[in-house]
């Protein structure tokens, strides 16, 4: 008896060492997940994902390295010390006039690091989105999303048109809460861990709180969505399309990635990573009203809807299509962000473009959100003539 014991352990122990060889990569992932935001890791995580996760490299394209020339050093505000201490800022880029004013790197970080952009790739996504509407590869962003993207039918988008979905008014219910480790923001993060499908993820969400169009709230898996749009309309990659239509044209300096899940598909929402230049170039487009290096990137009418607040009133601010409106801004100020402090922030009336990272682990506290906006308001007016 004692001898089929032995044999019995011996075999359960060879069998979760097979396992753990064989899932090692997921295992690997899934504790990645777990420590990204550890206060000794944040930092160095957020300039190395693809140590960390599946990945997919994209071409910068042939274009030459757009220029972006220096121009005279601007003296930041009083309290933007004190403000890139609290707030874990590590790069910070401000332009004028389509020039370098101030550049600045922090924590040991450097200048050629490939940043994760998190959220800001919803403006990224925005800008490809305008420019295939333009083509006539969409044709209305008033079309159901089941017309591109059928395998949503039957679930909670079911019913939203693309605008609803571009506007973060789905009305699907999903809990973006990231300190809770049963919300839907992450177990996806587990999805993506574990090489699992997004489509699959998004596909299998059933309930609604709101009719679409009905009402504003912040839903990441809705960026997800419209990637699956742009997919069923085109039958290319995201990463292909984003190449193509954006990231050539604009010149960047080094190749950016997105992350992916286990299908090779793009995390669309939150994906995207490059160098803080590379971010503050497609701000400097967006300023430009689309355009870049003489060339219509993205159609100017495009540019104007998606940075106008027209979704349902956003929680103080204004949102447009996937870009966001400070509160009690004028016209011509708008910005993308991203968890932990990821922010571009355009300032057309003043021709100012700020580009910042961060590791900010207080970035939900309240206030927080205010005190960012009220430096990159104070950073631009440096600008008045």
């Amino acid at each position: 008896m004692r001898r089929w014991i032995l044999r019995i352990l011996l075999a359960l122990v060879l069998a979760i060492v097979v396992v753990g060889l064989w899932k090692r990569e997921e295992i690997t992932r899934l504790m990645a997940v777990n420590s990204l935001f550890a206060e000794d890791r944040i930092v160095s995580n957020f300039s190395g994902m693809d140590d960390l996760f599946l990945v997919r490299s994209m071409s910068r394209g042939d274009t030459p390295v757009s220029p972006l020339p220096a121009g005279t050093p601007a003296e930041m505000p009083a309290g933007y010390d004190h403000w890139v201490t609290e707030r874990n800022v590590t790069a910070m880029v401000v332009l004028h006039d389509g020039a370098i004013v101030f550049e600045e790197y922090y924590q040991g970080t450097e200048a050629e690091d490939l940043r994760i952009a998190w959220s800001i790739s919803k403006s990224w996504m925005s800008a490809l989105f305008g420019i295939l509407v333009d083509e006539g590869a969409i044709a209305s962003i008033d079309d159901p999303v089941t017309l591109y993207a059928p395998a949503l039918t039957g679930t909670a988008y079911d019913g939203a048109r693309i605008k609803d979905v571009l506007q973060m008014s789905s009305g699907v219910v999903f809990d973006e809460d990231y300190l809770d480790f049963n919300s839907d923001i992450n177990k996806m993060g587990r999805v993506i861990a574990l090489g699992g499908s997004m489509d699959a993820f998004a596909a299998g969400l059933q309930d609604t709180s709101a009719a679409p169009g009905e009402v504003w709230k912040y839903v990441s898996i809705d960026t997800h969505v419209l990637s699956m749009v742009l997919r069923g309309a085109t039958e290319r990659s995201l990463p292909e399309l984003m190449t193509e239509k954006v990231i050539a044209p604009l010149g960047l300096e080094a190749d950016p990635f997105y992350l992916t899940d286990g299908y090779g598909v793009a995390f669309a929402l939150g994906g995207l990573n490059l160098r803080t230049r590379d971010n503050a170039r497609f701000a400097q487009m967006f300023a430009n009203g689309g355009t870049w290096q003489g060339q219509q990137i993205v159609p100017k009418d495009w540019v104007a809807a998606s940075t106008t607040a027209s979704a349902p009133k956003a929680n103080g601010m204004g949102y447009g299509y996937q870009w966001w409106m400070p509160a009690g801004a004028p016209p011509g100020v708008f910005h993308g962000q991203g968890i932990y402090g990821q922010y571009i922030y355009v300032d057309q009336n003043r021709n100012v473009v700020i580009a910042t990272n961060a590791a900010d682990r207080l970035f939900r506290e309240a206030g927080v959100a205010d005190q960012n906006m009220a430096m990159f308001a104070e950073i631009a007016a440096l600008f008045d003539e």
